[in-house]
Parts: C-alpha cells; sequence; structure tokens
C-alpha cells in the first residue's frame, strides 16, 4: 500500500476513535440542559442531581475528546500537507473558530456548570447549561462546515498561484449540505447520548440502585431517543439522502451497488456487491423505491456505476455499500427499540419490564457503530475526492513522508489510545457505580 493509503488509514482510525466521544458530549448536552429544565420548572432536585451526575459524565468523556482531537489536528500538517497548502485558506477558518471560539467557551461553561452551582442560584445554572450545549454545538456546526466544503465546495475561489481562498464567507458557512450533515449530525448525537442515559437508567434498575435517578434517566433517555431517532430519519436522513443523488450521484450508486441505470430504481435491502462482474449476488430488492428516496418519484431515473469513468468510482465500493446498509439498519432498529421502550414507559410499566430494561442497557453500542458506519459511508462517498471535484485524494499527501513513518506513528497511537480507552472505562464504570 502507498503513503496516501496508510495516510487515510491512520486518519480515519484517529478519527473513529476520537469522535467516540464529542458525539457523547454533544447528545449529553442537550439532555442536560432538558434535565435541568425540569428541575426549574418543577423544583423536583432529583432532576438537578440527576443533571449533575451526566455533567460529570459530560467532563470525563469531554477531556479524553480533546486528548484525541489532538493528533488529527497535527496530521494537516504531518500527513496532508499539500492538501492542507491548496485548502487551508478556506478550511483554516471554520478551524480556528472551533478551536479559538467555540472550544474555550465550552471548556469555561463546562467548568462554571460543575463548580459553580450555588453560587449562581436554578436559574443562571440553567442559563449556564444553556451557553454550555450551545459550545458544544456550536463546535460541531464549525467541524461540519469544514466536512461539507470537502464534500461540496461552495464559497471559495481560486487564486493566482493555484490555492483556494475563501470568497464569499456566508457562502462557506451556510452551505446547504452542511445544513443538513449538521443537523442529521446531532441528532445522531442525541442518539447515542440517550442510548447512554437510558443503558445506565436500566443498569440501576436491574440491580435496584438509585432508583429516582434511574427512573428519571429512562425517562428522558427514552423521550429523547424516540425523537431524535425519527429525526434521524425524516427529514434530517432524506434531505441528506436527496443531497448526495443530487451532487455526488456516484456514490449513491456505489452505496446501493447500482452498476447499471435505470428508472424505477429498486432500493437494495440484502446482497453482496461483485464489482469485478459489476453485479449485485443474492440481491432482495424493492423496485421503485430508491427512485422515489432519491428524487422524489417512483420512476425517475438512477444513475449506475457504469455511467461514469472507472477511476471516478469510490476506491472501495463493497466497504461503501456494506457501511450505508449497516447504517440504515441499525438506524431503523435503534428507531424500533427505542419505540418500544416508550410504549412500555406511557404505560408506566418500563421500569419493572425486565427484557426492556435488559435490552436499553445492551443496546448502548449499536449508535456508536451506526455513527461510524455513517461516517464512513461520508467520507468513501467521497472518494477518489478529499475535495470533491477539485483535488484528489492522492495529491493531497505529504510528499516527504514514508510509508514507513505513517505505520510508526500509527502504531504509537493505537497503543496511547489503548491506554487512555482503558483509563476512560475504569473512571466511567467509577462514575456509574457511584451514582448521582
Amino acid at each position: 500500500m502507498n503513503v496516501a493509503t496508510w495516510s487515510r488509514i491512520q486518519f480515519g482510525f484517529t478519527l473513529t476513535y476520537h469522535y467516540l466521544f464529542p458525539q457523547l458530549t454533544m447528545g449529553l448536552a442537550l439532555i442536560i440542559v432538558v434535565m435541568k429544565a425540569v428541575a426549574l420548572r418543577t423544583k423536583n432536585v432529583d432532576y438537578d442531581e440527576a443533571a449533575r451526575f451526566w455533567a460529570r459524565i459530560f467532563g470525563i468523556n469531554f477531556l479524553v475528546g480533546v486528548v484525541t482531537g489532538i493528533p488529527m489536528e497535527f496530521q494537516f500538517g504531518t500527513n496532508w500537507a499539500r492538501f492542507s497548502d491548496y485548502a487551508g485558506g478556506v478550511i483554516g477558518m471554520t478551524l480556528a473558530l472551533e478551536g479559538m471560539f467555540a472550544f474555550f467557551a465550552e471548556s469555561a461553561f463546562l467548568g462554571v456548570f460543575l463548580f459553580r452551582e450555588k453560587a449562581l442560584g436554578p436559574k443562571k445554572h440553567f442559563l449556564v447549561a444553556c451557553l454550555l450545549c450551545a459550545g458544544s454545538w456550536l463546535s460541531g456546526y464549525f467541524i461540519i462546515v469544514t466536512n461539507a466544503f470537502m464534500q461540496h465546495p461552495l464559497g471559495q475561489r481560486v487564486t493566482e498561484n493555484g490555492k483556494l481562498e475563501i470568497a464569499d464567507a456566508w457562502t462557506y458557512l451556510t452551505n446547504p449540505w452542511a445544513f443538513w450533515q449538521y443537523l442529521h449530525t446531532m441528532s445522531a448525537a442525541v442518539i447515542t447520548g440517550a442510548f447512554v442515559v437510558a443503558a445506565v437508567g436500566a443498569y440501576w434498575s436491574l440491580m435496584g440502585l438509585h432508583e429516582k435517578h434511574a427512573r428519571i434517566s429512562l425517562k428522558i433517555g427514552v423521550i429523547c431517543g424516540l425523537i431524535a431517532c425519527s429525526l434521524q430519519i425524516f427529514p434530517t436522513g432524506d434531505r441528506s439522502g436527496k443531497l448526495v443523488a443530487d451532487y455526488q450521484p456516484i456514490a449513491l450508486a456505489a452505496m446501493e451497488a447500482k452498476f447499471t441505470t435505470s428508472s424505477h430504481a429498486e432500493m437494495v435491502l440484502i446482497g453482496q456487491p461483485d464489482v469485478e462482474h459489476e453485479k449485485l449476488d443474492n440481491p432482495i430488492e424493492v423496485p421503485g423505491v430508491l427512485s422515489m428516496l432519491s428524487y422524489g418519484s417512483f420512476g425517475a431515473t438512477v444513475k449506475g456505476l457504469d455511467d461514469f469513468p472507472r477511476d471516478e468510482w469510490p476506491d472501495n465500493v463493497e466497504l461503501l455499500y456494506y457501511a450505508y446498509h449497516i447504517m440504515v439498519g441499525l438506524g431503523t432498529l435503534l428507531l424500533g427499540t427505542m419505540a418500544l421502550a416508550a410504549f412500555f414507559l406511557w404505560r408506566k410499566k418500563l421500569h419493572e419490564t425486565r427484557p426492556v430494561l435488559w435490552l436499553l442497557m445492551l443496546a448502548f453500542p449499536f449508535p456508536y457503530i451506526a455513527t461510524t458506519a455513517g461516517w464512513t459511508t461520508a467520507e468513501l462517498g467521497r472518494q477518489p475526492w478529499i475535495v470533491y471535484g477539485l483535488m484528489r485524494t492522492a495529491l493531497g499527501t505529504s510528499p516527504t513522508v514514508s510509508s514507513g513513518t505513517v505505520i510508526f506513528s500509527l502504531i504509537g497511537w493505537m497503543a496511547l489510545y489503548l491506554v487512555v480507552g482503558i483509563m476512560f472505562v475504569i473512571l466511567i464504570g467509577r462514575e456509574v457505580l457511584r451514582g448521582p
């Protein structure tokens, strides 16, 4: 494998590992606001205590997210120097805004929330929770705008020396791709947060611990999770899919392993792509649905991969296909899980229904898998471009860095992240056992 492939593997590993943490902090940020709002409205101190507990989990998660995010920033210079030189005049703005504004705001408000509650009083403490959430979500928006530019570049111009710079900052910041990608990403973050909160509540209920706080975590987790799962599918998932159909039709074809152009295009439920022979083995399909979901008409024509030059295909159609279907399949199962839990919550039997509690407790890893599959779909679907239509990934690497150097540093990061992961599990486990 060449240096570009190893650099992609390293960035993919560090990004995947890092994103395990921000998705939970962004999801918990909103859930903490909900708990504080209920506490302020009802004067129920149990909700305050639950919010305080989840803020501690937020703090540990935030710290590990910072540690694991730093290597990604360095890789722009060490592994992707030519890309940074070419596009840094554009993406540098949002990366700087995320680091210098949103990140520090989030850090400051987290400190105030954790250590100044008595001094602030209930209303001001609720306001700080809102500001903490705003900082967390604003940080996410700047990152999404950066990625959206790589997916669907807008607001840039080419300078005399062939590099990119911002021509229209407002167009860049309000990229419609960024808008729907952001809403889709944040609803996924809330799903992750909701499943984690519900899982801990289910664990406490099964073990007979912290009954009041277990009921609160179950209630808030299930309600927030059901709403977020619904929004994840429609409208955010629907609009994100239509943007892919409009601006990255090659990616759409690869995601469905659709090799030939046709109208009334079928949606694949199950099948195994055979790229060498350009066919799908053992398919189970629903006619017309892909056309409807992509273009709003059952008779719409959906282009197949054979309509595009082979060198413009995503370089791993099989992995892209499976990542996309894992994301969609898990998203559907997560919605079903929350709908089932919501039914028992509505019947006021959730706390005593042990099979559903077991289901909620064991289901919390699946949002992480779904979001990983989602980002894999987005990044593989953009290939072979690092900035879609403007710069190929193979041309974005650092010319003086060898494959051996990248492999060496990758092994080092893996070892370091293993240690960080073990420490994280120990700290979180201790907090969960300790409770509110």
